[in-house]
């Protein structure tokens, strides 16, 4: 049986095999195969570590990749041969086995939370407020009165979370007596500011309440102390702003923007975007690292960016002179950005003690996205109330520094505190719900329930080929445009975005495009397909979700657009576990049907037995015809050229590539079903609907 701290033995065997190795090699000697002929050969048989695992080799290849992806093994080519790749173990795994790190930081994250207990005292408590609290269930109504002085309610995908952060501040102005103005409500965007903000407009008595981003209560109180926290003139810098000090810091080096994003990026980060796109990434980076080393409280040294990773001498010594920089000129110039804000309050409340607002009441929002700034923050608030709302199993930003950990030891921190957990799903039918509990049962939260049945429209399907997947995911969205409601188009990075984006734009799909970069909406009119990255669309949800991309390149994703900013904070998290909350998340943003695609021989392994049991089913046979529309399409394009040949006509005028993948995708069982097909006219089908039909049936097995 496999155990999580299982993966030092693969380390230690790196270590102590005397040359590089391949990863079948290796399998065989943890495994203890002394007939492999190198085993034999160079008596590996005789090392302490030899033998000490029991597991299949694809599990071995499993703990690999993971290793590979946290950054404790590496591969690299043997004597320049592309094709010839071996194993060796990074500065970061030599340090990994004198001092684990990995294993307890995955150990931290095994939630101890359990299911919320009603008891009968709590009911007596609900009917004291009569219809107060009509329209919540139980675990809703104990968070929204609970008389606990520190709360935390995990509140799962779904769950009413917002309406139960305003509902509880509604409680404590009712019935709790608090003042308003002693209430501070924190979210993590200004959308959700806003919309916290145009719920409690609604009712006049809670006007005074402060809604406010950590950003925002910060400039706000800066500004009211202004002479205390600066003395001198100071000015927040524009986004402008940032792309001007980037150019005067490449221009000391003697280089422009353009050298800058080529030196920094590869060529595979670079496929895809604009100058522009890859400008913008380069210059948020230089600004986010330069942030980051502030909020660790550290000077920007050199060192920092070559941390387990020399490969990216180049581009780390690039970006440390622009970040060193940064940081000089907006010191000398009396610039500020968000990140300093932060800092500068928290040095202002430290000073002058008696500018800390006296807040009787802190709720915050999104808790599991919260960074050791902003616990500062709350801190040195100390509120004598404090209420929090999160869900660990959405928490997807540890690459800008939050940390998990927060969330799952609040009981530590605070003892004696309420934990209240939030299981109702009122978005995703019961099927969609029960998979997504699967994909995030390795965490140990208690499982959400559904409260929508509905019919399973959950499918997995393959392709040989990326084309293909796209090409199937566009006809598959002019279909359920048919049927109405919003459509979503997760995917996991911009490349695929703006691939797909140009396939749209080509079939007439109108479309947003979200990423962290961009936002832009492609034609006019009501747009109501939504493409985005998963970062890009937490929060939301629509009818229909495509999750695109879903093989192991991908999730977990392997390669990266911030590549020093992956490189300096590579040791901070589990990105491999973070991962797989990120497929969570995407799954989770689905309402009633679920689509999964990928292109290759093999689905991400976030994708478990239970879980192919579960999307297989009743429909497996659905599945399976869906995975042969790659054949269909090929059979269909030969004898479409055949035929074109024949007549002397192009290929095209027989049946566009619109009504092939229609077809592909509806896969019709008789003539009758050819009517439905785009751009096949009755004229086409009595030619050649029999022998559509053939093809199909042939193709289809």
């Amino acid at each position: 049986m496999k155990k999580e701290n299982d993966y030092i033995f693969v380390l230690k065997a790196l270590k102590d095999i005397p040359f590089c190795v391949g990863k079948r090699l290796l399998a065989d000697f943890l495994r203890g195969n002394s007939s492999n002929k190198s085993i034999k050969k160079n008596r590996l048989y005789e090392l302490s570590s030899f033998g000490t695992l029991a597991y299949e080799k694809e599990e071995i290849y499993d703990v690999l990749q993971d290793l590979a992806f946290n950054g404790l093994v590496r591969e690299k080519t043997l004597n320049g041969n592309r094709f010839l790749k071996v194993l060796e173990l990074s500065e970061k795994g030599m340090d990994e086995i004198e001092s684990p790190r990995m294993y307890r930081q995955r150990a931290e994250i095994k939630s101890s939370y359990e299911d919320t207990v009603i008891s009968e005292k709590d009911r007596e408590a609900f009917e004291g407020f009569g219809d107060f609290l009509d329209g919540f269930n139980d675990e809703q109504k104990k968070a929204i009165i609970s008389p606990g002085k520190e709360i935390l309610c995990i509140a799962g995908a779904g769950s009413g979370k917002t309406t139960v952060l305003t509902k509880r501040i509604e409680f404590l102005v009712r019935f709790r007596s608090a003042s308003p103005e002693k209430i501070l409500a924190i979210t993590f965007t200004r959308k959700a500011r806003r919309e916290m903000m145009k719920r409690l407009s609604e009712k006049t008595f809670l006007s005074g309440v402060m809604v406010e981003t950590f950003n925002s209560f910060c400039e706000k109180i800066l500004r009211r102390h202004y002479d205390a926290a600066y003395g001198r003139p100071v000015r927040v810098i524009s986004y402008n702003d940032k792309f001007s000090i980037a150019a005067k810091a490449l221009a000391k080096l003697g280089i422009d923007l353009k050298e800058g994003i080529y030196t920094y990026f590869s060529r595979q980060q670079r496929a895809g975007k604009t100058d522009e796109q890859l400008a913008a990434i380069f210059v948020n980076d230089c600004f986010f690292i330069r942030d980051y080393f502030k909020f660790k409280g550290r000077k920007i040294e050199r060192e920092a960016f070559l941390a387990y990773n020399r490969e990216h001498e180049k581009s780390a010594g690039l970006v440390f002179s622009v970040c060193s920089f940064i940081d000089s000129y907006m010191e000398e110039n009396g610039l500020r950005d968000f990140a300093d804000q932060l800092i500068d309050s928290i040095r202002l409340f430290e000073s002058h003690k008696e500018l800390i607002p006296g807040f009787e009441h802190v709720l915050v929002d999104e808790y599991q996205d919260v960074n050791s700034t902003q616990i500062r923050i709350l801190d040195i608030l100390r509120p004598e109330n404090l209420f929090c709302v999160g869900d660990p199993r959405q928490s997807i930003y540890g690459w800008r520094g939050s940390d998990i950990r927060y969330i799952l030891n609040f009981r530590d921190k605070f003892p004696g505190s309420e934990i209240v957990t939030l299981k109702k799903n009122y978005r995703s039918t019961s099927h969609i719900v029960k998979l997504t509990n699967m994909a995030i049962s390795f965490m140990g939260l208690p499982d959400i329930n559904s409260e929508i049945n509905g019919e399973k429209d959950i499918r997995l399907v393959s392709f040989d080929s990326e084309e293909a997947e796209f090409e199937f995911v566009a006809q598959a969205i002019m279909e359920s445009k048919e049927k109405g409601g919003e459509i979503f188009v997760l995917a996991r990075t911009n490349r695929q975005l703006n691939e797909l984006s140009y396939l749209l734009r080509q079939r007439g799909i109108k479309h947003v495009v979200r990423s962290d970069e961009i936002k832009k909406s492609i034609k006019s009119g009501e747009d109501d397909v939504t493409l985005a990255t998963i970062h890009a669309i937490k929060g939301l949800e629509a009818k229909v979700v495509f999750v695109i991309g879903c093989n192991s390149f991908n999730f977990p994703c392997k390669g990266s657009e911030h590549p020093v900013v992956e490189m300096v904070k590579v040791e901070e998290y589990d990105k491999a576990d973070e991962e797989r909350r990120l497929f969570y998340v995407a799954m989770t943003r689905a309402k009633k049907s679920l689509y999964l695609t990928y292109f290759g021989s093999r689905a991400t392994d976030f994708i478990t037995k239970d879980m192919y049991e579960l999307i297989e089913g009743e429909s497996r046979q659905k599945r399976f015809s869906l995975g042969k529309s790659n054949e269909i399409i090929k059979e269909l394009k030969l004898w479409r050229q055949g035929l074109a040949e024949s007549l002397g006509i192009t290929a095209e005028m027989v049946l566009d590539d619109k009504a092939i993948f229609d077809i592909a995708f509806k896969l019709p069982s008789g003539i009758e079903g050819l009517g439905s097909v785009a751009g096949l006219d009755k004229a086409k089908i009595e030619e050649f609907g029999h022998e559509i039909i053939d093809i199909v049936k042939r193709s289809a097995g």
